[in-house]
């Protein structure tokens, strides 16, 4: 029968008997069917909206937020990275730093994160690093900073691959900051 997941093809293509990985738990599957809307198809590219039916692992081990990538090139899976955060509007009495928690949402995963440091804040006029030391910084700030999440998850850096390199930041069901990936740490696979 197969295992069945849904999702979008965001790049490269798919076709049926093609092996790949199903990442960050490094899983060989071999592609059985693919399925756009209902009809069953040999191939799949770039923003169609797929079912694909895999055999080699089974339903409880994919994730939401798990991707399906090349066996020669796959995806980076990380628990830290660095990234280039807007903060929109952080709730009352609330002090973006170091040690500041909040829910990364980037492409389908949803994970807690932890901003471990603050590396630079952005000049929003000459968009150049400003020298002064940061300890915390206030709305409307541009700060690059090292994000930690405790589970690995699939992205790329923004200027390699867009659609899962940009994320939001969000606290108590609030968009708190935008931001997207400018570095992955050097734990990544």
């Amino acid at each position: 029968m197969g295992t069945v997941v849904m999702g979008k093809i965001e790049s490269g293509s798919t076709r049926e008997g093609e092996s790949l990985l199903v990442m960050p738990n490094k899983a060989l599957v071999k592609v059985l069917a693919i399925f756009c809307d209902e009809d069953k198809v040999k191939r799949a590219g770039p923003g169609e909206n797929v079912r694909i039916r895999l055999s080699g692992i089974e339903e409880e081990d994919i994730l939401s937020g798990f991707v399906l990538s090349s066996v020669a090139r796959p995806i980076s899976a990380v628990t830290e990275f660095v990234a280039q955060l807007q903060i929109l509007e952080l709730l009352e009495n609330a002090i973006f730093t170091a040690g500041y928690k909040a829910v990364l949402h980037i492409h389908s995963v949803v994970e807690e994160c932890e901003i471990v440091e603050l590396l630079q804040q952005i000049d929003p006029k000459t968009k150049k690093p400003m020298k002064k030391k940061l300890l915390f910084v206030k709305n409307g700030a541009v700060v690059v900073c090292r994000v930690q999440v405790s589970n690995l998850i699939c992205i790329e850096k923004f200027t390699d691959f867009p659609q899962l390199g940009r994320f939001t930041l969000r606290t108590e069901g609030k968009t708190v900051a935008v931001g997207k990936v400018t570095d992955l740490s050097s734990s990544s696979s």
